[in-house]
């Protein structure tokens, strides 16, 4: 293999990682918590989107429990939006762990 042939590789990849990431910001996941009363909409790069809050959990005297209820679903969003990422990122390197990619 010569430089040339290197070098259109390593071009075809960096074309093909920028339109994954593309692709990643107009996927969506949800992330819930407390079956449901607070959820989390994130693109596939991990950027919080929306929170919907149900009414019910809105209790001022219980501003802890939907502060933990936010915290859960945030967090569970954007595990979900990591592997989406790391899905799609093994896709483009056929399974092989690039650090700094993922």
């Amino acid at each position: 293999m010569n430089i040339n042939d290197l070098m259109k590789q390593a071009q075809q990849f960096q074309e093909n990682l920028a339109s994954i990431q593309n692709d990643l910001g107009k996927q969506q996941v949800t992330g819930t918590a407390g079956a449901g009363m607070v959820t989390t909409t994130f693109n596939g790069r991990g950027e919080l989107l929306a929170v919907i809050i149900e009414k019910t959990v809105v209790q001022p005297e219980n501003v802890e429990m939907l502060q933990d209820l936010i915290a859960a679903a945030v967090n569970d969003g954007l595990n979900k939006a990591k592997e989406l990422g790391k899905s799609e990122m093994t896709r483009l390197t056929g399974g092989l762990n690039i650090p700094g990619l993922v």
